[in-house]
């Protein structure tokens, strides 16, 4: 099955291999368009996945503040999600 991302009309990333983790996908960063992204200085902690990092998405002068997140060096049980990036704030995912 092949998922994407997409917000204000614009895809942001789309795979046929995204991993799940508590029912959001993870797409791998080379499914993900890098243009549409800013870097956020934003982190939030997951007791077992670790430190998120988070970007802002930028759509036509458009922004979405830490609409996608990431894991640079999850922890061991989440090492599935090792550059690998997901969305929330209104960022469609779903199945094409």
């Amino acid at each position: 099955m092949t998922m994407r991302a997409t917000w204000n009309g614009t895809v942001l990333a789309e795979s046929d291999a995204t991993v799940v983790v508590e029912g959001n996908h993870y797409f791998a960063s080379a499914d993900v368009h890098d243009e549409f992204f800013e870097p956020s200085q934003t982190q939030t902690v997951c007791p077992w996945k670790g430190t998120a990092s988070y970007r802002t998405v930028v759509v036509a002068g458009n922004r979405n503040a830490d609409a996608a997140w990431y894991y640079p060096d999850p922890k061991d049980a989440a090492a599935e999600i090792a550059d690998r990036v997901a969305f929330w704030k209104g960022v469609t995912v779903e199945e094409v």
